[in-house]
């Protein structure tokens, strides 16, 4: 029951997308649709960025950040019917423990889901027959050089 509750508001994340979630689960022919290793891209890209916001301590930017990669896993999780639902509900305790460290501020919580955030992809990659994805936490300080992840003063 808690699962299904969790898809339910990881789906509601989806509609904020361009394309509504009832609209993911059958395109049309027409209609675009992004493939899973772009949506995956995305995923990683984001989660690539919440890691530097959340070193740099922009707490705001963590959050959207976090938000963006839920929506990526929901989108994954929704229009490929190959990726089990409970693959992304796993992640539950791990994307809440991060959005509770953001919001507490704690760059140690922080730091700690984050890890454990990471090692669920890699579980959900190992379960796919993807072992040969393996995300890690970022080591390198500044790959995206045209985004400041500083906060910005207050005039």
């Amino acid at each position: 029951m808690m699962a299904r509750g969790w898809v339910l508001a990881l789906a509601s994340l989806a509609v904020s997308t361009t394309v509504a979630a009832q609209d993911l689960k059958s395109p049309s022919a027409d209609q675009y649709v992004p493939r899973l290793g772009d949506i995956m891209s995305a995923a990683q890209t984001r989660h690539q960025k919440l890691w530097l916001a959340g070193k740099a301590q922009n707490w705001a930017l963590a959050a959207f950040e976090l938000n963006q990669l839920k929506a990526s896993l929901v989108e994954a999780a929704l229009l490929y019917s190959g990726i089990p639902v409970s693959n992304v509900t796993t992640l539950e305790p791990s994307l809440q423990a991060t959005s509770d460290a953001i919001a507490a501020k704690d760059g140690r919580k922080f730091a700690r889901s984050l890890g454990d955030l990471t090692e669920g992809c890699n579980a959900c990659h190992r379960s796919m027959g993807r072992s040969f994805v393996v995300i890690k936490v970022p080591s390198d300080p500044q790959p995206f050089a045209n985004q400041q992840f500083a906060p910005q003063a207050k005039p």
